[in-house]
């Protein structure tokens, strides 16, 4: 079986607190996960009331990056419609700093409408908002690739920068990982193969996994990139047991059915699990993002950690 990577991903709108975060990066480190994740939303999504509020994705990965030592941190997906590109850079390359190089950018347009009209954000017509999502990764990744003493400029449409010292500079050189992501089948492919170094396909059939994995192969390819300098992942709903019962216990608990998420995401027994995420592995994907939605069951980490986790090790 191909060995895959697996990194914990974790939806906080959903309600949760810098502390609830803080039990569950601490568990990811400690039971050998590779990674930490945490979307970048503001308001809840479904029916729960989203209590205590939302906490910024920067603001508590930086506090994260202070509270562990190995863990690798990032986002799936910064979302370019909140934060302009000058300041993003600077706040992800310091927490890059503070982590001593543990971070990963992933960043996507921004698509939940309703959380802009909350808190008084912009959101533009989709071809607008990937325009510019196009031109802050462009910058974004510029000022981190500007050589330390020069300057950096870019005139774009809707951003511009002029004679930037393009400080600070992040600790990884000459920068932390770019992931992009998502099914669009023309000009997400071409943007990952233009900036990405990893390409996450999120909560897709592996089928529809399968044919975009495809794509962005394609699109590296036509950029004239190395076909082995792009990594491929997978991000899926996780929902594990020990048994049919447990798997339906947990699945109650984040309001899904257990044969759902069979279909649908990583639900099933530890036996199924691997199973599935052996199918991912096969695809090409080498790591999974294992979307963790009841931030209170930390013995659901320990179950993949003591019993899936080896055996996608190879």
């Amino acid at each position: 079986m191909r060995c895959v990577d697996l990194r914990i991903f974790t939806e906080p709108q959903q309600g949760a607190t810098y502390d609830d975060l803080l039990r569950v990066v601490r568990a990811t480190e400690d039971l050998g996960f590779d990674a930490f994740f945490r979307s970048d939303h503001y308001l809840v999504m479904g029916d729960g009331d989203g209590l205590p509020g939302p906490t910024d994705a920067w603001v508590t990965l930086a506090g994260l990056a202070r509270e562990t030592s190995r863990v690798r941190l990032g986002t799936l997906m910064t979302a370019a419609t909140f934060r302009h590109p000058g300041p993003l850079a600077i706040a992800v390359a310091q927490v890059d700093a503070m982590s001593g190089g543990r971070v990963e950018f992933g960043f996507g347009a921004g698509w939940y409408e309703q959380e802009h009209t909350a808190y008084g954000l912009p959101f533009p017509a989709l071809g607008e908002r990937f325009d510019r999502y196009e031109e802050q990764l462009e910058a974004i990744v510029g000022l981190w690739e500007t050589p330390a003493g020069e300057t950096y400029s870019f005139d774009g449409r809707y951003y511009t920068f002029t004679d930037s010292p393009a400080l600070p500079k992040p600790a990884q050189s000459p920068r932390p990982p770019v992931l992009v992501g998502g099914g669009g089948k023309r000009r997400t492919p071409a943007l990952a193969a233009r900036f990405a170094d990893e390409f996450n396909m999120p909560f897709h059939s592996e089928d529809d996994t399968a044919a975009q994995f495809e794509r962005v192969r394609a699109a590296v390819a036509a950029a004239g990139r190395d076909a082995g300098s792009m990594t491929y992942s997978a991000a899926q709903v996780l929902c594990c047991g020990r048994d049919d019962a447990e798997v339906a216990r947990r699945a109650a608990a984040i309001g899904r059915d257990a044969d759902e998420l069979r279909a649908n995401g990583l639900g099933g027994t530890v036996a199924e699990v691997v199973d599935k995420l052996g199918r991912f592995g096969a695809l090409g994907a080498t790591r999974a993002y294992l979307q963790l939605l009841d931030l209170s069951d930390l013995d659901h980490l320990e179950l993949v950690a003591s019993e899936v986790m080896p055996q996608l090790r190879g």
